[in-house]
């Protein structure tokens, strides 16, 4: 109980007592907690209650892959490797095995939590977002699928005893990382419920999810941390009590970045009566979250009762991980049979197996152990097991080279790095790495004990880089977008620590800043060095090479950055050897050629950092198309955090793979694939594109309009969402589909397919299963999958298939006419197929029903934001509380269409809701309405209102009255929010 000893108080209580439900257990305990007891536990480092025997608890353990920032532990593949294995067993078993390192770390070591924050259900819309190795995949259904099979494992089977609480993140439509904490992304209904709601619905009604975190962005105007969907939909998916808990420093940028509200009083107050009951911020330090919680109470914009929902919750969260129970079992015995356990060993293996995606093959694989001859290994990612910010500590690891030196001998194996081997000569002698040995050091952590990898130090005890009269030959590695690194011959990268000076120190480039990345910057007849984690150059000072790292205010940064670019360095590039033709001269001596390319988790793509290209970087391009023209027995293998757009290499190399990085098995798994004792079955979770063109803005998130993801793209991409190959074929036969009624949960979609081996060896097939609706009066999704299985099938072995899904979840979609799920009358069509383009075979099923009602406009009005298609516009809040408006998006011009109005015998008059901050000059705010045919209906001015959310009503009166139903235009002219309109006939 970490140190805390029970009181006479505390002993006998009923809160302690196992016996009684747990909602009699927590009210009892709250009844004891004074009001500033309760307020300290809003923050996530909540302090022990000595007097009540409670133990100090914080919110919080990142378990994305494994057990992350704590210490070693199995580090299993990347999450989007994960959605790669479309495998929910296999995530059960991968989340159990997480579960159970986090009891066994904790038994030896408190500060390990039990409330998880894990797993991400961001949906992967845009694969040029930056943390796009967290997600799952770009579909809601397996996205969801996915993760309720992560967290009934994290969670475990136990009917009242969790095994851990997982937090799902994060809420909501959160996908870009520039200006992630200021960007608004513009949902409307039916993304909003058809996809970014879709994601988080399933995988909370699964019932093993304790909570959720929202995210950093705004949806329409209004940050995520006072979201009204929290109480609106996410507390209406399911009776049990969920807990939210802020992302770490948010609840602060409300005020500081966002600047949403005055105060921090104010900030607080509408957090937790939005819904948010765990507030992370500053750290470990509870002093600022306890101040503003008791300055909203003092000023009456909340009472104790808020703070008392939010202290159940959380209590009842603690409650069901067992904290108020006697022990069961002594930590020895939790930490000798949970932690890195030969079961959670083979599991590994068997993730970065099943992570695995074929993309091309023309016969070059499977590779043979007796006649694959030499092999060439080549390329940045050939030697490496990549770690990300979410992983744990590798307790081993296993590299491709490794691996494939363990299977076929160290004499048939030849490695190239491939990366380019370099000198730097300053103007008084080259850059050299002193001679040092770099003594073995335990992790440190920050400050009090912190294991938060932000807090880590970079090195100071080995000597800085010097100059001299002999050069030390360096690896340069361009990582893309001219951002390099820098390592020495004993394998350690150049970085940058606290006193500015560069040192041949860090293992691997990492950390929240990273301190191991460069760039070039030609300067005459030279180079100028620049540090990319201050921004500073480097210069050759007296004790050696440092940088002069601007700092201060903006203005005073600008100016000495200014000062210390023309003091900088200029440093002359030699380049020794080419990677591409280091690569060409072991290529053209090796029988095989496996190019490894791809990125490094910490550079470029990553969080904080949005890609800007979907292309390979150009060094790496120019080592696979060496290896290829020296030798046509060439396969680009890519171990990648995300898609890249390599159609060239498609073109051309005879075999294509994708993995994430696969954690600590990564190496292993891959050289049974290579070799065919693993028959490749992963899948895309992603489209994979032909080139960053074919994509809309980053922060456009309305799928629909910009016709993004496999769900609405109408081109042709170069790998389809849920496509991958395997040494095997599979023959579909007869699809059959029935519409069955399910007691108790509505009408149901009965699927059967069968689906046979066919091919040479054993295999698995993933057969997914997609719905159409090919003459929808709505735009509606190419295809949308709906069910999946991954089925193991030996040679010859045929497998009969069945699915049910709700007929409201595979048939239906958000009509915003009339505000609810619905499903029209029609006919639509159900596939089976490998993929979400290789359709195998079609039925169809016929839904009876009236036709679509037209909207009731003289009885309901129209709310602007139920618009059914849109141009230059963006949504924003209504007030800051709920409900969303619509305003241009540059304040100039923007159009609605609001499809099928019924306008009865006639509609006479109208009334714009709207509101208008400023009185600016030029013509001012105008809302005009048309039809179809041209008609203009009205013109309405509106005036200034002098508050963003100080809306008023103008009405005017139509001169040509409408009737009957038609197609009404609108369009926004000038600065202004507008709310709903109104008729009358």
């Amino acid at each position: 109980m970490s140190g805390c000893q029970a009181t006479s108080e505390s002993t006998s209580t009923p809160f302690r007592d196992p016996r009684l439900p747990d909602g009699e257990r927590v009210a009892d305990l709250l009844a004891r907690l004074t009001l500033d007891e309760r307020i300290a536990m809003l923050h996530q480092f909540a302090p022990a209650v000595e007097r009540l025997g409670l133990a100090a608890f914080r919110t919080g353990q990142e378990a994305l892959h494994g057990v992350a920032w704590m210490g070693p532990a199995t580090v299993f593949p990347q999450a989007v490797g994960l959605g790669a294995t479309w495998h929910p067993e296999l995530l059960r078993r991968i989340g159990e095995a997480v579960g159970t390192e986090v009891r066994a770390m904790r038994a030896r070591d408190e500060r390990v939590g039990l409330n998880v924050w894990a797993p991400v259900v961001n949906l992967l819309r845009d694969p040029r977002w930056g943390r796009n190795e967290e997600g799952y995949a770009e579909d809601p259904y397996l996205t969801s699928a996915l993760a309720a099979a992560y967290t009934r494992g994290l969670r475990g089977d136990d009917p009242v005893r969790w095994r851990t609480a997982p937090v799902l993140k994060h809420w909501l439509a959160h996908n870009n990382e520039t200006h992630r904490d200021t960007a608004s992304s513009s949902v409307r209904p039916r993304v909003l419920h058809e996809y970014d709601l879709a994601a988080f619905r399933g995988a909370v009604r699964a019932g093993a999810v304790a909570g959720v975190m929202p995210a950093y962005n705004l949806v329409n105007g209004r940050p995520n941390h006072v979201s009204p969907y929290l109480r609106e939909h996410l507390r209406t998916w399911i009776e049990q009590e969920l807990v939210v808990c802020s992302d770490a420093g948010a609840p602060s940028n409300l005020v500081d970045s966002e600047h949403y509200f005055d105060t921090h009083e104010e900030a607080v107050a509408a957090a937790l009566l939005a819904g948010v009951d765990s507030f992370t911020d500053h750290d470990q330090d509870a002093s600022k979250t306890v101040e503003r919680v008791r300055g909203a109470l003092e000023r009456g914009l909340i009472d104790a009762s808020v703070v008392e929902v939010a202290v159940r919750r959380l209590l009842a969260m603690r409650c069901a991980l067992g904290e108020f129970d006697p022990p069961t079992e002594p930590a020895e015995s939790v930490e000798a049979a949970g932690f890195d356990t030969p079961g959670h060993r083979a599991l590994a293996l068997e993730a970065a197996e099943q992570a695995v995606v074929l993309l091309k093959n023309d016969g070059l694989l499977p590779l043979s152990d007796a006649t694959a001859g030499t092999v060439a290994v080549v390329g940045p990612l050939a030697d490496g097991c990549k770690l990300d910010w979410y992983s744990g500590s590798l307790i081993r690891r296993s590299t491709p080279r490794e691996a494939l030196v363990a299977r076929l001998g160290a004499e048939r194996v030849v490695f190239v790095e491939g990366t380019d081997t370099v000198r730097l000569r300053a103007a008084a002698g080259w850059v050299r790495v002193p001679d040092a040995e770099a003594p073995e050091r335990a992790r440190e952590g920050g400050p009090e004990g912190s294991l938060n990898p932000a807090h880590t130090a970079g090195r100071t005890d080995l000597p800085p880089l010097t100059v001299g009269p002999a050069p030390t030959d360096l690896a340069l590695a361009d990582w893309g977008g001219g951002v390099l690194t820098l390592r020495a011959p004993s394998g350690r990268y150049l970085t940058v620590a606290e006193d500015g000076f560069v040192r041949a120190a860090a293992e691997q480039p990492g950390g929240w800043v990273v301190q191991e990345t460069f760039t070039l910057e030609r300067h005459g007849d030279g180079h100028l060095l620049r540090h990319r984690g201050t921004g500073g150059y480097v210069c050759v000072a007296a004790e050696g090479l440092k940088v002069a790292a601007p700092d201060g205010s903006s203005e005073v940064a600008n100016a000495k950055a200014m000062v210390a670019k023309a003091q900088a360095e200029v440093f002359t590039l030699e380049v020794v050897e080419r990677g591409e033709d280091a690569v060409a001269r072991t290529a053209a001596e090796a029988t095989t050629v496996l190019v490894l390319a791809g990125n490094d988790p910490h550079i470029n793509g990553r969080e904080t950092e949005d890609r800007t290209t979907l292309a390979l970087p150009a060094q790496q391009d120019r080592l696979w198309r060496a290896a290829h023209a020296a030798n046509p027995r060439t396969a680009l293998v890519l171990v990648s955090s995300y898609p890249y757009a390599v159609g060239e290499a498609a073109d051309v190399l005879p075999a294509l793979l994708w993995t994430a990085h696969g954690g600590q098995a990564a190496g292993t798994g891959l050289a049974r694939v290579l070799f065919g004792d693993v028959s490749p079955a992963g899948r895309l979770p992603q489209t994979w594109y032909a080139d960053e063109e074919e994509l809309p803005d980053l922060l456009d998130y309305d799928i629909i309009a910009s016709r993004a993801t496999y769900l609405y793209f109408d081109g042709a991409p170069l790998f389809p969402f849920g496509h991958g190959l395997s040494y095997t074929r599979f023959a579909y036969g007869e699809l059959s589909v029935q519409r069955t009624a399910s007691e108790g949960e509505g009408a149901v979609l009965a699927v059967e397919c069968e689906v046979t081996n066919a091919g040479p060896c054993d295999g698995d097939e993933v057969v997914q299963i997609y719905v159409s609706a090919p003459k929808a009066r709505v735009p509606r999704p190419h295809r949308r999958l709906v069910a999946h299985r991954r089925v193991p099938l030996r040679q010859g072995e045929t497998a009969r298939l069945f699915f049910t899904v709700p007929v409201d979840e595979a048939l239906g979609f958000w009509d915003v006419a009339h505000g609810r799920w619905t499903v029209d009358p029609g006919t639509y069509e159900i596939h089976a197929g490998a993929s979400s383009a290789d359709i195998r075979c079609t039925a169809t099923i016929a839904v009876d029903g009236p036709p679509p009602a037209p909207r009731p406009v003289l009885e309901r009005g129209l709310a602007a934001a139920d618009f059914d298609s849109a141009d230059g516009i963006r949504l924003v809040d209504l007030t800051k509380v709920r409900g969303d408006a619509v305003a241009c998006a540059d304040d100039t011009i923007g159009r609605l269409l609001f499809r099928a109005c019924d306008f009865g015998a006639g509609a006479r008059t109208v009334t714009v809701e709207a509101a208008r901050a400023e009185d600016v000059e030029g013509d001012g705010a105008v809302v005009e309405l048309h039809l179809s045919d041209g008609t203009t209906l009205a013109s309405v001015a509106i005036p200034p209102t002098g508050d963003p959310y100080r809306y008023t009503t103008v009405g005017a009166t139509l001169p040509t009255p409408p009737s009957g139903v038609h197609d009404l235009h609108i369009t926004l002219r000038g600065a202004l929010r507008l709310a709903r309109l109104g008729f009358s006939g």
